[in-house]
């Protein structure tokens, strides 16, 4: 299997990068596409069906590609993977119906393949990844018939450069906001291996979900969890609100850590503030009665930490793959500025393959000793190579 990754920053230079990387006679079948709002994504997709090439598509909060960091681009990787091997699968939600939409794609990852890999990416602003989570493996259920019976997750929420009103997934012919994007791959045939890390570490005492439903904090230890939120970690978002809902951006930086009880943490980040009832609308679910604690932007030890647990899913130190893909949290780069370079480069050289990402507004995949999560303020690594058959 050959990948081959191509940017631009506009449709005719992707054209012609799409002409020089198949002037040799490489003919993909498969194009994973990160494109920035501003540009013309219907074009690039119209000319990926023109020919024949299979589209996995989302918008973005910033774009990569090896060792380059992008804004407002297009970043593409072309991959000839046997059609037989894979299957993109395009299903629309919306809040209300997230779970059961969710648990459908389980149910055609299981009758797709006998050992199924999902890589994901889910758009909308207010979906709950939870909810996406726990319906793909609902509906996946546990497979009896193959060696692993535990489905592999990877993915990431599409984001749209930091508006937070649109993000966007797409395929051939298909496009919309609420929408969960799937590319199912068949691990009898391709080697799928990822994980989720992150580096965020907690300040203070375990503290107390009191009061919430669904992705909506109303209390932490009985008292409104904006005003614990701000009186905690000094962050102020009395600011113009839209019936009552601020986006609060700096909370990229401020999230809440989840604590699960296999002792795993999660990374809930509170997208949002409702300045009225004086709650906190979170990315994901914050179960009532959950243990947290507040979190401060991580030091420059959690790329090693990154890198480090990407390493350690590699079966020998010489192992390599044919294609890497990358969902950063857009949070990483906000924190990290110009040295989110340093780890993108670090994991693919671990790895020495292609690789493709973009900073997104949440992350799935599964930690290093838990389960298939959604995450936030993560970095989702998941490396692609074919078997000998």
């Amino acid at each position: 299997m050959i990948s081959k990754t191509i940017k631009g920053n506009s449709t005719e230079t992707i054209i012609k990068e799409i002409d020089q990387a198949t002037s040799d006679g490489f003919k993909p079948t498969l194009a994973i596409v990160f494109i920035s709002v501003k540009q013309d994504r219907e074009a690039i997709s119209k000319l990926l069906n023109e020919k024949g090439i299979q589209i996995f598509g989302a918008t973005t909060a910033g774009e990569f590609i090896d060792g380059d960091i992008e804004e407002g681009s297009i970043v593409m990787m072309l991959i000839d993977m046997n059609p037989a091997y894979f299957k993109v699968e395009f299903i629309e939600t919306n809040e209300q119906t997230t779970v059961d939409d969710a648990k459908k794609l389980g149910v055609i990852a299981k009758n797709t393949f006998n050992n199924p890999a999902l890589i994901i990416a889910t758009g909308g602003i207010f979906i709950d990844g939870d909810q996406i989570m726990e319906g793909i493996i609902d509906g996946f259920g546990k497979s009896t018939s193959s060696q692993d019976s535990e489905l592999t997750v990877f993915g990431g929420m599409a984001g749209d450069d930091l508006i937070a009103e649109k993000p966007l997934v797409f395929t051939n012919g298909k496009s919309t906001d609420n929408a969960i994007m799937a590319l199912i791959i068949d691990k009898d045939y391709i080697d799928v291996r990822g994980i989720a890390s992150c580096g965020w570490k907690a300040i203070g005492t375990t503290k107390t979900v009191t009061k919430s439903e669904g992705n909506i904090v109303y209390t932490i230890d009985d008292k409104p969890a904006l005003d614990m939120l701000m009186k905690y970690l000094g962050v102020n978002v009395e600011q113009e609100a839209n019936n009552g809902i601020v986006a609060f951006l700096n909370s990229w930086y401020y999230p809440l850590q989840l604590e699960r009880d296999n002792g795993d943490i999660v990374i809930r980040a509170t997208r949002f503030a409702n300045s009225e009832n004086r709650s906190l609308i979170c990315t994901g679910s914050v179960p009532q009665g959950s243990k947290i604690k507040f979190a401060f932007p991580p030091e420059f030890d959690a790329i090693e930490t990154v890198v480090a647990e990407c390493e350690s899913i590699k079966d020998n130190t010489q192992q390599k793959a044919d294609a890497l893909i990358m969902f950063s949290c857009v949070s990483r780069h906000l924190s990290f500025g110009a040295l989110i370079k340093e780890e993108i480069e670090q994991v693919q050289n671990l790895w020495k393959a292609p690789l493709v990402g973009f900073f997104t507004y949440g992350e799935y995949g599964r930690s290093k000793i838990g389960n298939n999560e959604f995450h936030n303020n993560a970095c989702c690594m998941v490396a692609l190579t074919e078997k000998p058959q």
